[in-house]
Formats: C-alpha cells, structure tokens, sequence
C-alpha cells in the first residue's frame, strides 16, 4: 500500500495556507515548477509500507531532503525550522497548517539510506529542470563532474561561475593525485550537495527579482 493523504474532517473548515501566504515567495514558484508527480513515481518504490499502514509521503521526504541540504541544516534543525515555517510547508505539499513534527528527524538518516544514491540524485536532477524550465540556467551549463570517491561520473547542472570553480577543482585534485599530494579533504562527495545549493540560491534570487 502506497501513501495516501486523506483529509481530515475538521480541515474542512480550516484556511488554506496559500490563502494565507504570498504567493511569489521564490519557495512557493520552485513548488510550482518541480514535477512532484514524476519525483513520487520514481521513489514511490522506497516508500510502500509492508505493515498494513501508509508510508511517508515521498513529497514529504523529497521536499525535506531538498530544503536541508540547500539551506545546510541537520535533521533536527529541517524539521523545526518546517513546523515554523508555512512556506516549507507548502514546498513539501501540506494544505493546511501543520504545529506538529511531520517525521522525528532521526527518520531521515533511515530514508536517505532507503532511497540511496539514485533517489538522492533523482531529486537533485528535477530540481536542476526546474531551474532550466525557470530560465535560471541553460541545457549549455550542464557538464559531467565527480561526484563521490568511487569515481562515478553522473550528469550535474551549474550556473557559469560554480561550473568554472568545479572544473578548476577537479584539476587540482588530478594534479595532486599526480604529483603524490594527499590532500585532508577534495570535496568529491560534497560537489552535488553544494551544486544544490547554488541552484537553490540562484533560482530563489532569480524568482524574487520577478
């Protein structure tokens, strides 16, 4: 059994949020321009329950994921930070004003390691369409870069600048892997998480200028 999201009785006297919020928030246009449907076709694999219950909306998950790392909470701090604030809440799908955690954020290590690499990326590769449907940035951007220390090449999206700044980075670290350097740190396995982040930033920068 998949998730579902039946309504509660007493919402039906309760305000919708977006009656209640601005609608040209940039969070509240990235909303509208993420195809949720396909995002919760693709992981809705990782989320049917097998004990007679529904599962935790992919929405909600995808949406939390995406909100911690382009902000660069932990999990305590995405949840909390989600009950304070409507907008988030409207970006991982809610109707009406939840006051209560949607998920104890221990759970989110447990569903990153559910949905695994492929899942991750899934949500990070919509985001980016979402980013080139808004005009933020073009097909042009897209280029290959590394994205963890297995040496797996997988298709990423960045703005002019971060796609100079990855490239110079990957250099640098082939050098040093050339020359015998061991470096403490290349930042293989943080290059998406901080490619997420730009687009994030760039997109919400580009949306409020509308």
């Amino acid at each position: 059994m998949g998730p579902k999201t039946p309504v509660p009785e007493q919402d039906f006297f309760r305000q919708p949020l977006r009656e209640q919020i601005n609608l040209k928030h940039p969070l509240v246009r990235l909303t509208d321009l993420i195809n949720w449907e396909r995002l919760d076709a693709s992981m809705s694999e990782s989320f049917v329950s097998h004990k007679g219950r529904p599962a935790t909306s992919p929405r909600l998950v995808a949406g939390l994921l995406y909100l911690q790392h382009a902000f660069d909470l932990s999990d305590e701090e995405v949840i909390w930070q989600w009950v304070e604030n409507p907008y988030w809440q409207v970006f991982t799908g809610e109707t009406f004003l939840q006051t209560e955690p949607p998920i104890d954020p221990s759970s989110l290590t447990r569903w990153r390691k559910r949905l695994g690499e492929a899942g991750v990326e899934e949500l990070l590769a919509e985001t980016i369409e979402a980013a080139r449907r808004a005009g933020v940035i073009k097909a042009s951007s897209v280029k290959r870069v590394i994205v963890d220390t297995t040496v797996m090449e997988k298709a990423i999206a960045h703005p002019t600048d971060s796609r100079l700044l990855e490239r110079c980075r990957e250099h640098l670290v082939k050098a040093a892997a050339r020359h015998g350097l061991k470096l403490r740190q290349n930042y293989n396995r943080e290059a998406p998480r901080l490619a997420l982040q730009i687009v994030a930033a760039t997109l919400m920068r580009n949306s409020s200028r509308g």
